[in-house]
């Protein structure tokens, strides 16, 4: 039984040359279906961290926490604010399997990783999605985060692989827990099966939206120790700090 769906049979048609904007259902006058006004008030990240991507008041700043201890990661590319509407797209997508909501934002976070590649961001040599534990797999039916790297590395033209990362143990939603629970719940939660040919590779993990960044830090640091010389994580989103 395959319960990843297959990504190059999606129910919207996008190759329609006229199409609605899957905000506010007007006429779409972009190369997607979302409108340039719609487009404009997408809470797109602006100034952040230059390691995690934290958000900022301005750009080209390094925050505390990265300043005072180093993540395993080199850098996190995420193209907005984790607030509306792209949390609301994000959910949709995410536990409503309304996957034009993902290849949407997808399509969008690759324009961004074009811009940041011809910027001077090293291209990675592969991509790898966060993977979802078994029960939690046949609950939801589909991982987003690999829908989300397939799609990705479509349009970026780089491999995935799907099945190098594993996730042997599953503890509390990671949603559900504050940053040191967080940390506490993916010890050990990850690994990497025998065949994953990850050393002296620059490789970048695929996740939906990074929070405290426990889980790009626990595998980042499986990565590094199974021979990467350089991990980066993509993400849709960046949530900010509680209040700002």
């Amino acid at each position: 039984m395959r319960c990843q769906p297959f990504t190059d049979s999606q129910v919207y048609n996008w190759t329609k040359i006229k199409q609605s904007c899957l905000l506010c259902a007007e006429m779409a006058d972009t190369a997607h279906p979302l409108c340039s006004a719609c487009e404009g008030e997408l809470p797109w990240l602006g100034g952040h961290c230059n390691v995690c991507a934290l958000p900022l008041p301005a750009t080209g700043l390094t925050c505390g926490a990265c300043l005072k201890r180093p993540p395993n990661f080199t850098r996190v590319e995420a193209a907005w604010r984790y607030a509306f509407p792209v949390d609301s797209l994000i959910t949709r997508f995410k536990h409503q399997a309304q996957w034009p909501m993902g290849r949407l934002l997808v399509e969008l976070l690759s324009h961004h990783l074009q811009h940041a590649f011809a910027e001077g961001l090293p291209r990675p040599d592969l991509l790898l999605p966060v993977p979802l534990g078994r029960k939690r797999l046949r609950s939801r039916g589909f991982n987003q985060a690999g829908m989300l790297a397939d799609w990705l590395g479509n349009s970026l033209q780089l491999p995935v692989q799907d099945r190098w990362l594993l996730r042997p143990q599953e503890g509390a939603r990671q949603q559900e827990l504050d940053a040191a629970a967080r940390k506490r719940n993916l010890r050990q939660a990850f690994a990497l099966t025998p065949t994953a040919a990850v050393r002296d590779r620059h490789v970048a993990v695929i996740d939906d939206v990074l929070t405290t960044g426990a889980t790009a830090e626990a595998l980042s640091r499986l990565l590094l120790k199974a021979g990467a010389k350089r991990v980066d994580v993509y993400c849709l989103a960046r949530t900010p700090k509680p209040g700002d």
